[in-house]
């Protein structure tokens, strides 16, 4: 089993646990940290955009990733949401262990 972190950024907070929730929930993530808001400058409809977002860790498996992806994707708030898997390349086995057993 491969941990992975996906990383997503909400429009707000409440946004973010509702959908850390749900994942939780149905058990295609074992964890989520709510980071602190965040300004956000990029390129949207060919302006440039400037806003606080809240960005977000989910802790799955690699198994699970696109099954994540798409479901977060479905209850998100924005048309194009930034999500994206990041490997974990080492880590504490019994953390491992906890995810897996989290998930699935």
């Amino acid at each position: 089993m491969t941990v992975v972190t996906v990383y997503v950024v909400f429009a707000n907070a409440d946004e973010a646990e509702a959908i850390g929730r749900a994942m939780i929930d149905e058990r295609l993530a074992a964890c989520i940290n709510i980071l602190g808001p965040c300004r956000s400058i990029y390129r949207w409809e060919d302006r440039i955009e400037t806003v606080v977002e809240v960005p977000a860790l989910f802790k799955s498996t690699l198994a699970l990733a696109d099954t994540l992806i798409a479901r977060i994707a479905d209850l998100h708030s924005y048309d194009t949401p930034a999500i994206v898997v990041w490997p974990i390349d080492n880590l504490l086995i019994g953390y491992g262990d906890w995810v897996g057993e989290s998930v699935g």
